[in-house]
């Protein structure tokens, strides 16, 4: 087999072993698997702007949240249903990334993670602000009825799961195929190297754009997946914290590889899972786990998979 069937062959084979899952999970793992599926979408949307763009965002909650209260507040206050609640939610997102997109590629480096912080900040502050609609930090419940998509009743533990991996399904394949493509292969270029890609005629900031407008989108999809899903939108998932999940999701995982996020936000999310159930200091516990991968992993669970065992692997 080419290495291309064998790549292609091992990330169809995860969506496979996911999609059969559903069948033998007990109730408490297949709600976890859900959940995991779309906070893995959000990793990965953050993974094309960080791991393969080399851009270190600290504001990627402003998309998830923009995403989540788009399709919201469209079906709180605009009596929207599910399905164009949905595309609200996504397209909010987008115009959010390709807005903070063209302020914040002014900056670089330090200074573009700084802004990016600001503009979170700031998003958050107007979810706050406007608690009249949002209802602030308390956020608010998306009730049964209205979240019934075609007929289907998406508070159903099997309908969830399956529109989990629908998600996630969507957003992995999109980023092995981009990743793949020429413009991927010069987001790489433009990680490794900026000056020269640019010296060899290449507009980095229109890819730049692309990338960051692409990693808003996905993001903000899962936002929007998320609280319809699991039926709330609060305040919390437009704070710093979830700006950082997303990086520590990628880091623990392997920055610049598709499996990643996704190994990332499991192994994270039972660290998490499992510490909570023995001390209030959960999150130590987690730090703890990230100083060690990195001192001994420091490409992180699969990158050092890449490096040891799969020199091709995407």
């Amino acid at each position: 087999m080419s290495m291309g069937g064998r790549v292609l062959g091992l990330h169809l084979g995860l969506l496979v072993v996911l999609f059969a899952l559903q069948f033998v999970l007990p109730a408490y793992h297949h709600g976890n698997i859900a959940r995991i599926m779309v906070l893995a979408s959000y990793a990965v949307g953050y993974n094309i702007l960080f791991g393969y763009t080399g851009l270190l965002s600290l504001g990627h909650a402003l998309f998830f949240a923009a995403g989540m209260y788009g399709m919201g507040l469209t079906i709180q206050h605009a009596g929207f249903t599910p399905a164009p609640a949905l595309i609200a939610g996504i397209l909010a997102g987008a115009l959010v990334a390709g807005g903070l997109a063209l302020l914040a590629l002014r900056t670089s480096g330090v200074a573009f993670m700084i802004v990016t912080l600001m503009f979170a900040q700031a998003g958050y502050l107007t979810i706050l602000y406007f608690g009249e609609y949002t209802r602030g930090d308390e956020g608010f419940v998306i009730q049964q009825a209205q979240r019934v998509l075609w007929g289907i009743d998406l508070s159903d533990p099997t309908a969830r799961y399956f529109a989990a991996w629908g998600l996630f399904s969507v957003c992995f394949l999109l980023s092995l195929w981009l990743v793949q493509s020429r413009f991927g292969r010069t987001l790489i270029a433009i990680r490794e190297n900026e000056e020269r890609v640019r010296m060899l005629g290449y507009d980095t900031y229109a890819h730049k754009l692309g990338a960051m407008v692409v990693s808003g989108t996905i993001s903000a999809a899962a936002g929007a997946f998320y609280g319809l899903l699991f039926g709330y939108a609060g305040a919390t998932f437009g704070s710093v914290q979830y700006s950082i999940f997303p990086l520590l999701w990628v880091l623990l995982g392997g920055a610049g590889t598709v499996l990643g996020p996704f190994v990332g936000t499991l192994f994270m999310f039972y660290l998490i899972d499992l510490s909570s159930g023995v001390t209030s200091a959960y999150m130590l516990i987690a730090g703890v786990a990230l100083v060690l991968l990195t001192l001994f992993a420091p490409q992180g669970l699969t990158g050092e998979v890449r490096r040891r065992l799969w020199k091709g692997l995407p």
